[in-house]
């Protein structure tokens, strides 16, 4: 959990960047044999995008926030006084370096249980949505199909300019759902997304009643 800022100023202490070359190599092939295993039918071009979806510094941030990772890393006074421990691109290589030292210390088996743990759900998630695989490409292919008419979004920010927080809400028809939140108006639009589709998905399932 050291961060190269915190050991630059305190005397070249050892950091986690090789941790983090370790556990995103662990990551990578755990990620990758469950998705060739999981889904045999797709071709690989399918598996390759699928794999971004998942493997990525933002869905490893969320992740890393989720176990509130940014809690425990040492960070030098700079990044400190600007949000480093919230930032995406720490959180995400914080996040492989623990890892990469599960490896280490526990071994190849106890790093692939945790990695399935944490990453098989945004395997699931990937699957799920459109070849677009994002969701609001999968929320545009869904109101299509649907003849909803296409969704907009409306973004409000706030927060000083080195901690920007945006939130943003899917707008179909007359209708608004559940808002997204994220460190940058692309994150806030995919949860808003995200919400959208997941309520409108369950609509579809919720059977309708006949009249007497």
């Amino acid at each position: 959990m050291t961060h190269r800022s915190y050991a630059y100023e305190n005397g070249g202490l050892p950091h986690n960047e090789r941790l983090e070359f370790l556990g995103d190599a662990v990551l990578g092939i755990v990620v990758t044999e469950h998705l060739y295993l999981t889904f045999p039918e797709l071709p690989e071009g399918r598996l390759a995008k699928l794999r971004a979806a998942v493997v990525n510094s933002h869905s490893l941030a969320d992740v890393a926030r989720d176990l509130d990772l940014g809690d425990e890393i040492l960070l030098g006074k700079g990044e400190q006084t600007t949000g480093g421990a919230d930032k995406s691109s720490i959180l995400a290589d914080s996040l492989e370096a623990f890892l990469g030292s599960v490896l280490i210390s526990a071994g190849r088996d106890a790093a692939d249980r945790l990695i399935h743990h944490l990453f098989d759900p945004l395997v699931a998630s990937a699957a799920a949505m459109g070849a677009g695989l994002d969701w609001k490409t999968s929320l545009q292919e869904f109101c299509a199909d649907q003849s909803l008419g296409g969704p907009s979004y409306r973004i409000t920010e706030s927060g000083p300019d080195h901690d920007k927080r945006f939130e943003a809400v899917a707008v179909i028809g007359e209708e608004t759902f559940e808002p997204g939140t994220g460190t940058s108006k692309k994150l806030a639009e995919q949860g808003a997304a995200e919400n959208a589709f997941t309520t409108l998905s369950a609509r579809l399932t919720v059977p309708q009643e006949t009249p007497a």
